[in-house]
C-alpha cells in the first residue's frame, strides 16, 4: 500500500499490498467511521441552518463552517485511501481534483481554529467591544480570508505543475499523493515554508490569547474556565493537524521499532492524523454548548428514528 490523503507532507511507500480479506476490513472501517462521523456533521449543519439565532452568532459560524470544512476533507481523504486500494494509479488531472480539496481544507482546519481563539479572547477580555468588533459581516468576511490564504498556498502549485511537466506526465496513470503530482522543486520549497508559516502564527495565536485570558481572569478574579478550556482544547486539535505535517517521520519512526508492521502502522497513522481530528472537532466544539446541544440531541434522535 501507498496513501497520501491530500496532506502536503505525506509520503507512504510500502513494496507490497495486504491481503484480500485485510484489505477490505481496512477499508471497510475507514467507511462506516467516516459515514458516522459525517453524519453527524451533517446533522450539526442541519441544526445551525433551522436556527436563526446560531446563524447570528459569529462563534456558531466559525464552527459551522470548520464542521463543513472538515466533511469536505474527510470526504476526499476516505475517496483517496480506497483508491489507493481500488485502482493503485489514476490519471494526474483526476487526482489533482481529489487532492485540492484535500489539501485546502487541512490548510483550512488550523486557520479556523486561531480565528475562534481570537474570537473567544475578544467575549472574555473586551466584552464591552465584542458586538462591534465580531459582527456576521466580519464572521463571513473572516472564513474568505481562510480560503484566499489557503488558495495562496495551493494554486501556485498548479501553475509550477502546469508549467513545468510535459502533457505527457499530465495524461499519465501516477499514484495519487501530492509528492507525486506537484513534485517540482519550488513545490516543496514552498509547501514546507506555508507549512512553517502558518503552524507559527497559529500557535502564536493560541498562546497569546490563551495568557490573555488567564490574566484577564486573574485580575478580575473572575471564573473563566470555560474559556480557558476552550483555548486548550483549540491547542489540541491544532496539536492534532500537525500529526499531518509530522506523519512520514512518524512512520520512519515507527517503522524502526517495529519493522515488518508497515502497512499496519500507516492504516494507524490515516486513523490518526485524518480521522481522529474529524471526529473530535463536533464533540469538543458542538456538544459544549447547551443550547446547541439540545437542538442537535433532537434532530440526531430524529434522523436516527426516522432511518
Amino acid at each position: 500500500m501507498n496513501f497520501t490523503p491530500g496532506d502536503s507532507n505525506v509520503t507512504m511507500t510500502v513494496n507490497y499490498r495486504d491481503a484480500f480479506g485485510l484489505a477490505v476490513g481496512k477499508n471497510v472501517i475507514i467507511i462506516v467511521l467516516g459515514i458516522t462521523i459525517n453524519y453527524i456533521n451533517a446533522t450539526m449543519v442541519h441544526t445551525f441552518n433551522r436556527h436563526h439565532v446560531f446563524k447570528m452568532n459569529p462563534r456558531f459560524i466559525l464552527f459551522i463552517h470548520l464542521v463543513f470544512n472538515d466533511m469536505i476533507q474527510l470526504t476526499t481523504s476516505i475517496s483517496l485511501f480506497i483508491f489507493t486500494y481500488t485502482f493503485h494509479t489514476i490519471y494526474v488531472s483526476f487526482c489533482c481534483l481529489l487532492i485540492l480539496p484535500a489539501i485546502f481544507t487541512t490548510q483550512n482546519t488550523p486557520l479556523n481554529l486561531a480565528f475562534m481563539a481570537v474570537e473567544c479572547y475578544i467575549s472574555v477580555c473586551i466584552p464591552l467591544r465584542y458586538n462591534c468588533i465580531c459582527t456576521v459581516k466580519r464572521t463571513y468576511i473572516v472564513i474568505g480570508i481562510i480560503w484566499t490564504l489557503s488558495s495562496f498556498s495551493v494554486l501556485p502549485d498548479v501553475f509550477i505543475l502546469l508549467a513545468t511537466e510535459p502533457l505527457e506526465f499530465i495524461t499519465s496513470k501516477v499514484f495519487c499523493s501530492r509528492d507525486t503530482v506537484f513534485r517540482s522543486t519550488y513545490s516543496v520549497k514552498k509547501r514546507d515554508t506555508s507549512h512553517m508559516l502558518f503552524l507559527v502564527v497559529v500557535w502564536l495565536t493560541l498562546f497569546c490569547t490563551y495568557f490573555r485570558i488567564l490574566f484577564v481572569a486573574k485580575a478580575a478574579k473572575a471564573d473563566t474556565k470555560k474559556a480557558r478550556n476552550t483555548i486548550l482544547l483549540h491547542g489540541f486539535q491544532v496539536l492534532l493537524c500537525m500529526i499531518t505535517y509530522v506523519r512520514p517521520i512518524l512512520i520512519q519512526v515507527l517503522t524502526y521499532f517495529f519493522p515488518g508492521r508497515a502497512t499496519a502502522i500507516h492504516f494507524f497513522t490515516f486513523i490518526v492524523s485524518q480521522i481522529l481530528p474529524r471526529f473530535i472537532s463536533p464533540v469538543v466544539y458542538g456538544l459544549r454548548d447547551k443550547t446547541f446541544r439540545k437542538y442537535f440531541k433532537k434532530y440526531l434522535c430524529a434522523f436516527t428514528v426516522s432511518h
